[in-house]
């Protein structure tokens, strides 16, 4: 496009925007139809544009119209248009009658409101002339578009305020980091203002930022993470091709820089010191080193491990995945007297190393650890750890059995005391020299009661006790033949009354206590020779008994003894007799045995052994209840005559006397109770033995007037001071009811103190059951003249 062309398009632009006083005119044609042309404003003067040959079918209109009157779009016209007022435009389509109205006479369009090209950018209309009288058209209906011209009224924007991003640390220089991308809402075919160029408002010289793109770069080589890790970088989206005047937008990228492994680990120090107990056990942590990495992640991660040094059999060190740590443990048990310092190398290498930066390395350090081993108080130390002794058991007591052995470790070597745990052996048949570890017999030993001996000896140190150690000695007894061979069960041996000589009647066998190492060996033999029976030796610790003669009679003699020698073939000898009682029994042709005692042939045929024992217990019962009967009979007559009804020591007397009731003549009278003289013959316990004699004291006789309260009184204080007196835990009851009644008492008690006389003949009156007690008071006069 040669400058010409150029200035030619310019100058077309500004006559259709700035000119609006240029009409367009169509020129005539056949069809009559429509024109669309422009129409001045000012002097009304109208320019004709003669021998146009294109058809005008579209309008240009600017967006964002600020003017206060409608904005002019152009002008309808129709050759059949005579200026007359006879034709009538009518406009239809998009926003026809609200956004673009037209003036029915002159055919003049006008925009009422603000267009937005962002809105919509084109509107298709439709216009016709019809005959403002006949309303018929007078062309055909013709459509035309009014396109909006786009201005530069939006910037650019981005889809996100801020963005992340992340580049490894030294990435080279061009790296790609991230793109941003902005949008701009104006035409991109028309002019430049949708046209965007990214720059970089901050962020340099770090990273930097493709115009045309978006995408941002690294632009600086080596960059550090462990310098710095994060970086802010502003980005600007400028439209018009980022010319003056263009509008522009912003975002914000925050650009991490991820660690790569480009730092070795390091030991902050050359040495390290640690020290441990010489008690320590195995495997326990005596210490940590560790070597600090800059890097993060796996990055960062180490392995430990001890390449030399004089305790590499001693000690291991063991990676601490969490901490990152190298953690030494014992490995072997330690001893202060032999070796009390150790010096190890310990390196420290990264896991993962990247191929990239093996100039930057070694990643790997080493350092020197020196452990020093504290020496402690150490128990006693045994010779062995468990120990064995064999002795018989016949040996005497007192006899050293064998010696154990434990020294101090420590330097100081610190005297050992020996005891012996009790609880190992509760029957106290071992002791123990508390000097020398001497072990021996308190108490006889026996093979045959325990075999074996399972004792603890303990060794602790005289100048601290509470340093002890523990070890096991077993001990074994071993057997002397010190016991003879006896019977292996007890045998019911009979023989049949029909016996023929050599007639097999036992078999026996024997055991013996002892265990001999060449296995157990009996001898059988009779203690003298027997007409009767013999025995034979089966050489196989059996033996046989045997009949000598023909046919027994148990009526003459019903049961043999037979003694029997069995011995042993250990040394010393061991032998004992047993007896074999032998019953002479009646049997059948099959020798079967049907009756061995001879008083069974005088009990009754018929009467079975079921029967005597029936028989025996109802003997039984009957002596049983006799016995019982006897001592319940002698027990009744050693009764005392004082029957208490509980188990206590209180002598009280019940009489359980219920009175004769009115015809009871002999009732108890008052006037006994106040005649003294009825005390003076008094009567001695019959509950209680008496030990001494007192003899009894008088007391002086009581005035007839005396009331009962005081003569209780007197007695009570009398039996206090008399030593003839029941036992204090006695138990009188006089029954005194206090003084008299308001109601006054028809008790007869008080009739023996009235002085004055009263009538008792309303007790006449009272009925039959009252006569007895009106003859008794009924005679008071003469019984007091008397």
């Amino acid at each position: 496009m040669t400058l010409y062309q150029i200035l030619l398009i310019f100058l077309l632009w500004l006559l259709n925007f700035c000119c609006p006083e240029i009409l367009f005119r169509r020129t005539s044609v056949p069809q009559h139809r429509i024109l669309g042309t422009r129409v001045p404003r000012t002097d009304g003067k109208i320019l004709h544009r003669q021998k146009r040959g294109w058809m005008w079918n579209q309008f240009f209109l600017l967006e964002e119209y600020t003017g206060s009157d409608y904005q002019y779009v152009g002008k309808l016209h129709s050759d059949q248009d005579k200026g007359d007022g006879s034709l009538k435009y009518i406009l239809s389509g998009d926003g026809a009658g609200t956004l673009f109205i037209i003036d029915e006479k002159t055919g003049d369009i006008h925009a009422t409101r603000r267009i937005d090209r962002e809105e919509k950018a084109f509107y298709t209309l439709r216009a016709q002339a019809i005959n403002r009288r006949t309303l018929r058209p007078v062309e055909p209906e013709s459509e035309f578009v009014i396109k909006i011209h786009d201005i530069n009224d939006n910037e650019p924007t981005f889809p996100e305020e801020v963005y992340t991003a992340t580049v490894p640390e030294m990435s080279v220089v061009g790296t790609s980091v991230v793109q941003v991308t902005a949008s701009d809402a104006d035409d991109p075919s028309y002019g430049n203002s949708a046209r965007v160029i990214y720059s970089i408002l901050q962020g340099q010289p770090y990273f930097s930022v493709e115009p045309e793109t978006g995408i941002i770069r690294t632009a600086l080589p080596n960059m550090n993470r462990e310098n710095r890790e994060q970086y802010q970088v502003v980005i600007q989206a400028k439209d018009m091709g980022g010319q003056m005047g263009g509008l522009s937008g912003t975002t914000t990228v925050n650009i991490t820089l991820t660690d790569v492994n480009d730092n070795p680990p390091r030991f902050p120090q050359n040495t390290i010191h640690l020290r441990v107990l010489e008690s320590s056990p195995v495997g326990t942590a005596i210490g940590s080193v560790k070597a600090t990495d800059a890097d993060t992640g796996k990055n960062a991660e180490v392995e430990y491990r001890i390449i030399d040094g004089d305790g590499t059999d001693v000690f291991d060190i063991v990676t601490e995945k969490d901490t990152q740590e190298g953690i030494i443990t014992v490995k072997k048990p330690l001893d202060y007297e032999s070796r009390r310092l150790y010096t190890l190398k310990v390196e420290a290498e990264n896991t993962h190393v990247d191929p990239r930066f093996y100039y930057l390395g070694p990643f790997k350090d080493t350092t020197i650890v020196k452990i020093s081993i504290e020496d402690v108080d150490e128990p006693p130390v045994f010779s062995r750890s468990s120990y064995l002794f064999e002795v018989h058991e016949d040996i005497e007591v007192g006899t050293i059995i064998g010696t154990v052995m434990a020294r101090d470790p420590d330097s100081t070597s610190s005297p050992i005391r020996f005891s012996l745990d009790r609880h190992t052996d509760l029957d106290r048949i071992f002791n123990i020299h508390s000097g020398n570890g001497s072990l021996y017999t308190s108490k006889p030993l026996d093979r045959e009661l325990s075999q074996w001996h399972n004792l603890t000896v303990i060794a602790s140190e005289i100048n601290n006790p509470k340093e002890m150690t523990r070890v096991a000695v077993f001990v074994r007894i071993l057997d002397v033949n010190d016991n003879a061979p006896q019977f292996a069960v007890f045998y019911d041996t009979f023989v049949c009354e029909n016996a023929r000589p050599g007639q097999l009647i036992q078999t026996i066998s024997a055991v013996d206590k002892d265990d001999p190492l060449g296995g157990q060996k009996f001898f059988f033999s009779l203690a003298a020779v027997n007409p009767n029976f013999t025995v034979q030796d089966n050489e196989d610790n059996t033996a046989r008994i045997l009949t000598r003669k023909n046919g027994f009679n148990r009526h003459e003699i019903s049961t043999y003894l037979l003694p029997v020698v069995i011995s042993d073939n250990d040394y010393p000898i061991q032998s004992s007799t047993g007896t074999l009682t032998i019953r002479v029994c009646a049997c059948d042709g099959q020798g079967n045995m049907q009756s061995c005692s001879a008083e069974a042939l005088l009990l009754p045929a018929g009467l079975s052994t079921g029967a005597l024992i029936a028989i025996l217990l109802c003997i039984i019962i009957l002596l049983v209840i006799v016995v019982l009967f006897a001592a319940l009979k002698r027990q009744r007559k050693k009764e005392p005559l004082i029957l208490s009804k509980e188990d206590i020591r209180d002598n009280i007397v019940s009489y359980n006397d219920e009175g004769g009731g009115e015809e009871d003549t002999q009732a108890f009278d008052i006037g006994t109770l106040r005649n003294p003289a009825a005390m003076e013959e008094k009567k001695l316990r019959r509950d209680i033995i008496p030990e001494t004699l007192f003899i009894p004291r008088r007391t002086p006789t009581a005035p007839d007037n005396t009331d009962v309260r005081d003569f209780i009184n007197e007695r009570l204080k009398e039996h206090d001071l008399d030593p003839t007196a029941p036992p204090y835990d006695s138990l009188a009851t006089y029954a005194y009811e206090g003084n008299d009644s308001i109601a006054e008492s028809l008790s007869s008690l008080e009739s023996g103190t009235t002085e004055g006389d009263q009538s008792y003949d309303y007790l006449r009156e009272w009925g039959p059951r009252f006569n007895k007690l009106a003859e008794m008071y009924g005679g008071a006069d003469s019984d007091k003249d008397c």
